[in-house]
């Protein structure tokens, strides 16, 4: 077992800070360590990060770092981490998993500023382990597109991958999500998770269909993950194209219908044309 590092040993350079993503317990003691020894914290929002460190009773400077940050914002940060500890962190959770983070990681290294990560919260993997759903293959994919069209086309791109496919959602948009499961991967197990490590902590498991009729009853609120289960055996090479051909039709005609969801699912282009002619009569 290695001894957590103290504030008078911290050397220079860019520690990746986990914080927590609800439950303030969940802060680590090296964690806490290294902000409260940080000569300047990088974070997404500085009032985020500065309630978060008010919280722990800690003080330090702040700068932003998000997705707007240029290169001279990052050569600022990298030249203030060779010099003394930098910390980066996000609003919640592991920094960089759906984050800008790794610019400013790249570009550390590519200065030979040394990078080190001070793990601990993070969101899709609690959500996973929360679900029951298979957790030996995985992949995490971000934020589905808002629009109809590109969700519908991430979905059927990621729809014959034998794993658990996670994502982040948010609460307006996860009736639609649902929506577009249930078409795209008919009989797969969904799990949606919310609120989590939070007072109102809640998973729940079952078909798209159902979820979707759940929550349209009872709207969700908080930050989402939404995850499906990976297809059966028969699943495994499926795509439901007539749904994605219908979700491109809403604002494409037939021949460019057919264009994307060739492009999307490898299917034969005239087959695809065909089929959109009459969906498109229907």
């Amino acid at each position: 077992m290695t001894i957590p590092t103290t504030s008078a040993s911290l050397p220079p350079g860019l520690y990746i800070v986990a914080t927590p993503i609800g439950n303030l317990g969940d802060i680590t003691l090296r964690a806490k360590d290294v902000l409260s020894t940080a000569s300047l914290i990088a974070c997404e929002d500085t009032r985020i990060t500065g309630k978060l460190l008010k919280l722990l009773g800690l003080s330090g400077r702040m700068v932003r770092h998000d997705d707007h940050a240029s290169d001279a914002d990052r050569a600022r940060i990298v030249e203030a981490a060779m010099a003394a500890p930098v910390a980066l962190v996000s609003d919640a959770g592991m920094p960089l998993i759906s984050d800008p983070g790794y610019r400013l990681v790249r570009a550390a290294r590519e200065a030979g500023v040394a990078v080190t990560v001070v793990p601990g919260a993070n969101a899709p993997l609690t959500a996973l382990a929360l679900s029951g759903l298979p957790s030996d293959r995985f992949l995490f994919a971000g934020f589905l597109p808002p629009k109809e069209n590109a969700r519908a086309a991430v979905l059927a791109e990621l729809a014959p991958l034998r794993a658990t496919l996670i994502f982040f959602e948010t609460a307006p948009r996860l009736a639609k999500s649902l929506a577009a499961i249930a078409e795209i991967m008919p009989g797969r197990e969904v799990a949606v998770a919310r609120e989590l490590t939070k007072l109102h902590e809640e998973c729940r498991t079952g078909s798209a269909e159902k979820l979707l009729a759940h929550f349209t009853q009872s709207p969700p609120r908080g930050e989402i993950v939404l995850m499906i289960g990976p297809p059966g055996e028969q699943a495994a090479g499926a795509v439901d194209a007539d749904a994605l051909l219908l979700a491109a039709l809403a604002d494409a005609k037939p021949g460019q219908a057919a264009g994307q969801v060739a492009k999307t699912t490898g299917l034969d282009r005239r087959t695809l044309y065909a089929r959109a002619m009459e969906l498109q009569k229907k």
